[in-house]
């Protein structure tokens, strides 16, 4: 039997192609659990064509399962979230597993230059809305007697780099609530723990990369070659890397870890 067969999982942020959202929903699936994919509305750039992002979560919830759920979420939306949480129990019956994945790069920026509407912005989609999604699913877990809640942070969760104040503070700050749930509810059976990317081979990464690139007066390719030079391993990682991460810390061999932050990096040193 699959190690997670018939939980249910939500996964946030998870419209884009090659992101690690789309990469953990995939493995989830594959080890059994019915998960529910979920993004912004709008759309998003697939191939230089604009395309619905719902279009791209109904097509992803198709492959991962014939029932498969798919379902528009604005994370900061405080009654989007629980309106989404409530017809994902009418649905499925309960949730046993969340992966907060959205996130964004507001506020990726000189110190000096961000402003502080990118730090609001950094903070309610990179810090208020896991805390608002965990509130909603925490007490269907509790009557469930337990559950798993995996937040994906970054090495900037661990240390610090210039260029990205703003997205840092919000990260370490996600460590801070990921500890902070797991003191609070571990007696609950809920867990809760973060994974966090290094360099990884997604679209959000790579603009990272064109970003520092035009700053710098440098090609996308030295750019790469300069910030990989420090990875032990010296590449990127895939997506399918840090699905591999969540889906242990999702699965019964994780049933006494919790309140941990584990990088899924190559070795890359952390900042400061």
């Amino acid at each position: 039997m699959p190690p997670l067969h018939d939980k249910v999982a939500l996964v946030t942020g998870t419209s884009a192609p090659n992101g690690i959202g789309q990469a953990i929903a995939r493995r989830l699936a594959e080890d059994g659990a019915h998960v529910v994919v979920t993004d912004l509305g709008g759309s998003i750039e697939v191939d230089g064509v604009a395309t619905p992002r719902l279009s791209l979560l109904e097509t992803l919830a198709a492959d991962l399962d014939p029932t498969g759920t798919a379902l528009e979420l604005d994370v900061t939306d405080a009654a989007q979230i629980d309106a989404v949480v409530a017809q994902v129990q009418r649905r499925l019956g309960r949730v046993d597993i969340l992966v907060n994945n959205a996130g964004s790069l507001a506020g990726a920026d000189n110190f000096m230059s961000t402003t502080p509407a990118q730090w609001t912005n950094s903070f309610n989609v990179n810090l208020l809305a896991p805390m608002m999604l965990t509130r909603a699913v925490i007490p269907a877990m509790q009557a469930a007697g337990g559950g798993r809640i995996i937040n994906i942070g970054s090495t900037g969760s661990l240390g610090a780099e210039p260029g990205f104040g703003a997205y840092t503070a919000m990260k370490h700050g996600l460590v801070g609530l990921t500890k902070t749930i797991a003191a609070e509810f571990g007696p609950d059976g809920i867990l809760c723990n973060i994974v966090c990317p290094g360099y990884i081979a997604t679209d959000m990464h790579m603009a990272a990369n064109t970003r520092i690139a035009g700053e710098r007066g440098l090609s996308v390719e030295e750019v790469k070659a300069q910030r990989y030079a420090s990875v032990a391993l010296r590449d990127a990682g895939r997506p399918a890397d840090v699905a591999d991460a969540v889906a242990y810390l999702a699965g019964p061999q994780a049933r006494y870890v919790t309140g941990i932050t584990l990088p899924v990096s190559g070795g890359v040193p952390y900042g400061i």
